[in-house]
């Protein structure tokens, strides 16, 4: 049986912890191991089962282990799971039992989506993405490798998402949009037109912020 470690300890990744322990394969095909996370002493003060078996930067993936990386920031993800991909790591997918998901729709490796979120049909969604809860993606929608979506987030139907773009909590994105890489959509805001990428918008509707 393979040995699942979570990626970071924070806040989020208690509530991968949670999630995970849902997931049919927790006990068939994999069971909970630890944390990884270069601060320790992560977890003092919260009652888990298990701990933080050892820093990011220095562990050395093992054959019968698989990674799961719950750390928000696209930027910070990427920079981790490169690391941890030189060194061997193969990486889960993870969806929560409660989620929606349709017809034809594509996961890439170490995704997870969270409880609640929908993706309706015809999607592809990339490597290391983050679908938080009670998010939905519509139709047609493709989504690069690295985005983050915060909870109540909106992709409407034939948009796009630029690898490393983190959309923030309530976000929505209307129909046929395109936002670029490494773009930061703020929380509650309305993509009524294109973003570029790199650029931060915030608002509804939303503008651009320098």
């Amino acid at each position: 049986m393979k040995r699942l470690i979570i990626v970071g300890a924070g806040g989020f990744g208690r509530e991968v912890y949670a999630w995970a322990m849902h997931d049919p394969e927790c006990g068939e095909s994999w069971e909970m191991h630890g944390f990884l996370d270069d601060n320790l002493q992560a977890l003092e003060g919260f009652d888990y089962p298990i701990g933080v078996v050892g820093a990011i930067d220095t562990y050395e993936p093992q054959e019968d282990e698989l990674f799961l990386c719950a750390i928000g920031s696209p930027q910070v993800r990427f920079e981790v799971c490169e690391k941890l991909i030189a060194r061997g790591a193969n990486f889960y997918t993870l969806v929560h039992p409660s989620a929606v998901i349709g017809g034809n729709v594509t996961l890439g490796e170490g995704t997870i989506v969270c409880p609640q979120a929908v993706l309706t049909v015809d999607i592809s969604i990339g490597e290391f993405v983050i679908i938080n809860c009670l998010s939905s993606v519509g139709h047609d929608v493709v989504i690069g490798d690295y985005v983050s979506l915060s909870g109540h987030c909106d992709v409407t139907g034939n948009s796009q998402i630029g690898e490393g773009t983190l959309l923030g909590s309530g976000a929505r994105i209307l129909p046929g949009k395109k936002v670029g890489a490494d773009a930061l959509i703020g929380a509650g805001a309305v993509v009524i037109r294109s973003v570029g990428d790199g650029q931060k918008v915030f608002g509804n509707p939303a503008v651009r912020f320098e």
